[in-house]
């Protein structure tokens, strides 16, 4: 992707969502809110966010602490599998558990996520035209998050499969005029306190 000026994607998965992702958790508007709070330094021009309510939701949150920053709802920032491996592609030992993990996705995900997924790409990597740099917020899901990190990092398509992004967590990338994508930091929880760290991610990984 061609342009003349440096891209600050910042990436957050939504804030804690209720049992039934009808919206956000008590702790899930406390996370978002802090976060809002840390980003006020940034110079944002735009919020971007899924269109499910616990992204909306973060998102507005986000929105309230911050000064005239528009909020943008995008399909392409919303919870679909981004890509299906095949069996061959992944590694022998974890094939089956990734392939059974990938068996809960819909026809109709395995058909549209992947138009999604090259539109998200269009609308938010890459370098932009102008002189100004960029700094733009996608409040998503884990599995955007996932998938751009392994594009940046030009790992094989399957990689986004067990990459985990707790709630409300940060993570920047640049992409920068003549150079490769960077990810400069990557479930940044610093805003946080202790009992709002590591929701989202599996109890095992917890530290």
């Amino acid at each position: 992707m061609t342009g003349t000026a440096t891209r600050y994607l910042y990436l957050v998965r939504h804030g804690e969502a209720l049992p039934d992702e009808s919206g956000l958790t008590e702790d899930g508007h406390r996370q978002a809110t802090l976060l809002g709070r840390r980003l006020q330094g940034i110079p944002l021009t735009a919020v971007h966010h899924g269109p499910l309510a616990r992204a909306e939701q973060t998102a507005r949150l986000i929105g309230d602490q911050l000064k005239n920053v528009p909020l943008h709802c995008s399909e392409a920032a919303g919870d679909y599998v981004p890509y299906m491996p095949q069996r061959e592609e992944l590694p022998a030992e974890s094939a089956d558990f990734y392939l059974r993990f990938l068996e809960g996705a819909s026809a109709e995900e395995r058909e549209h996520g992947p138009t999604l997924v090259r539109r998200a790409m269009d609308l938010f990597t890459g370098p932009v035209d102008g002189e100004e740099d960029r700094h733009e917020l996608v409040v998503t899901h884990n599995f955007l998050v996932a998938w751009l990190v392994r594009d940046a990092m030009y790992a094989p398509k399957w990689r986004w499969l067990g990459l985990n992004h707790g709630n409300a967590a940060l993570t920047v990338i640049r992409y920068a005029p003549g150079r490769p994508a960077s990810v400069l930091c990557s479930n940044d929880m610093r805003h946080l306190p202790a009992e709002l760290r590591w929701t989202g991610f599996p109890p095992e990984l917890h530290v």
